[in-house]
């Protein structure tokens, strides 16, 4: 995949180290390894759930198909439900991890994106405070 950027305008020396460099490092600071860990506590726990629900309604369908069709309302029954649940389920995970990047990945991926892009900063030395 191929993305273009416009160059920016020189005002000043270049970062010290070419983007290469500065991603490599990147993957050593502590903060992006708290990123990795926010995005699997939400991953993981979510991709077994909706596996193992996923799981449940083709065991059901195979085995049970007494049970998956008794009819709730007029000619629709519990297969058809189940189903839809499936869709149901998707979209609030869906959802769900949304609201949860939002909140909880959001503001430090968009740190460590601008601090990678922008080059190395003085140490110590946080967004918006006086150096």
């Amino acid at each position: 995949m191929t993305t273009t950027h416009s160059a920016p305008e020189a005002s000043g020396p270049p970062p010290d180290g070419d983007l290469e460099t500065r991603s490599a490092a990147m993957h050593d600071d502590p903060r992006f390894r708290e990123l990795r860990g926010r995005l699997l506590r939400f991953v993981v726990p979510a991709s077994v759930a909706f596996l193992a629900w996923y799981l449940l309604y083709v065991l059901l369908s195979a085995y049970a198909g007494g049970f998956m069709s008794t009819k709730v309302v007029g000619s629709a029954n519990v297969a058809l439900f189940f189903g839809l649940l499936q869709f149901v389920t998707t979209f609030g995970i869906a959802v769900l991890y949304s609201r949860y990047t939002n909140r909880h990945f959001d503001p430090l991926a968009d740190e460590l994106r601008e601090e990678l892009e922008s080059g190395p900063t003085v140490p110590g030395a946080r967004k918006g405070e006086d150096s």
